[in-house]
Order: structure tokens, then C-alpha cells, then sequence
């Protein structure tokens, strides 16, 4: 990884933690909004989860991704929860008694370089709104692509593979996952809809096989 890189991308993901543990408190459950891997691989253990709409973000795949599914060198792309629109997703209540220690370990996953502003967003579901814990990324940061047109986008899904697969692998497995809650995402849709018109394949993965 570039200095360069590391200068713009790295931030220091503690004080971010423990804003978000003051923000919690630990006197009532944790709430937690999935948009994409969250709902298919949450590593956690939910008391409950519920449909739930953001008004406010959108699910975009426009942040860059240099290790998780690319390389410094062909970046690939992640989701992110992106300012303007709305987005369909599940929040999950983790029990307080737990919520501590679950907490660690979603930081561990989703903030190691820090890239992501964790925010709290009211989450409305049919049993009312609740205030859900969220990754969000900001149209400022350095990782955040903006749109790109269809052909680079194409070129990203056909070549970029990180240490847990390809960015294509990624999309698909959003797509489907979303599917399987009921949620449609058009602008998936037509992500999928492209890969098939223009026969892509998944890149081969040069990392080991992870766990899971």
C-alpha cells in the first residue's frame, strides 16, 4: 500500500468506536442496518431482524476496494451507503447483554482503516422506527468513486479480485441476497442485467481460500 494511499484512507477507527459506544450507551439493545454483506454474511448473532427503509442514503457500488476485492494496483468495488434517496435493508437487534462484544468485532471487520462514517439512522420497519448503527461514506472521501460509466465499471467486474473474491462474486451475492429478503434495487438490477448482456465471468481468485 502506498504512502499516498495510506495518508488519504487511513484513519484511526478507535475514537470512532468509542463515539459510537457513548452514542449506544449500553442500557438498551443494538440496533444494526445491513445494506449488502451484512445481510448475507453478518458474523454476528441476531435476537431479531426486520425489513427496514433509510430515507436520506442510497446503497451505492461506488467506493473502492484495494485488499477486500481488488489490489492496490486494480482496484475493485465495494457498497456503501451514499448521501441522497432511500434504501431498503434489515436491522438487526443485537441484545445489550452482547451487544459490547459484537460491537468489537463489526468494528474489526467493517472499520480497520477507518474509511466508513458510522452514523445513527432511524430505520422505519413495521413496528415502528428504530435508531440503527450504519456505515455511511461520504461523497467527499477519497474511496468514494462517484458513477462510473458502464464500460469501467465493466472492466472493474471482469478483473478485480481481492483477499475474499472478485468484485463480481460481491455484486452477485448482493443481488441474490437482497432478492432472497424481497428487496429490489433497480440499479442492481441493471448491474446484473449488464453482466449478463456482456457474458462476464468471474475473475480467478489468486488469494487462498478464506474461511467461511
Amino acid at each position: 500500500m502506498s504512502a499516498t494511499y495510506s495518508a488519504l484512507h487511513l484513519r484511526d477507527p478507535q475514537p470512532m468506536l468509542a463515539h459510537a459506544r457513548k452514542a449506544w450507551g449500553g442500557h438498551h439493545d443494538l440496533w444494526v442496518f445491513g445494506y449488502a454483506s451484512l445481510i448475507w454474511r453478518p458474523e454476528f448473532h441476531a435476537d431479531e431482524q426486520r425489513p427496514a427503509v433509510v430515507h436520506g442514503w442510497h446503497r451505492a457500488l461506488e467506493m473502492r476496494s484495494r485488499v477486500n476485492r481488488g489490489t492496490p494496483e486494480c482496484p475493485g468495488l465495494v457498497f456503501a451507503l451514499v448521501p441522497g434517496g432511500s434504501c431498503r435493508g434489515m436491522a438487526y437487534r443485537i441484545d445489550r447483554r452482547r451487544a459490547g462484544a459484537e460491537l468489537e468485532r463489526l468494528w474489526a471487520r467493517e472499520m480497520p482503516t477507518g474509511v466508513y462514517d458510522p452514523k445513527w439512522l432511524g430505520c422505519r420497519t413495521s413496528q415502528g422506527t428504530v435508531q440503527a448503527l450504519a456505515f455511511t461514506l461520504s461523497r467527499r472521501s477519497p474511496a468514494h468513486t462517484g458513477r462510473m460509466p458502464d464500460a469501467q465499471m465493466l472492466d472493474v467486474l471482469r478483473r478485480s479480485v481481492g483477499r475474499y473474491g472478485s468484485t463480481l462474486d460481491y455484486l452477485l451475492e448482493t443481488a441474490n441476497s437482497l432478492r432472497g429478503c424481497g428487496i429490489r434495487d433497480r440499479a442492481i438490477e441493471r448491474l446484473v442485467a449488464l453482466v449478463r448482456q456482456h457474458r462476464i465471468e468471474c475473475p480467478t481468485n489468486v488469494y487462498p481460500a478464506m474461511p467461511g
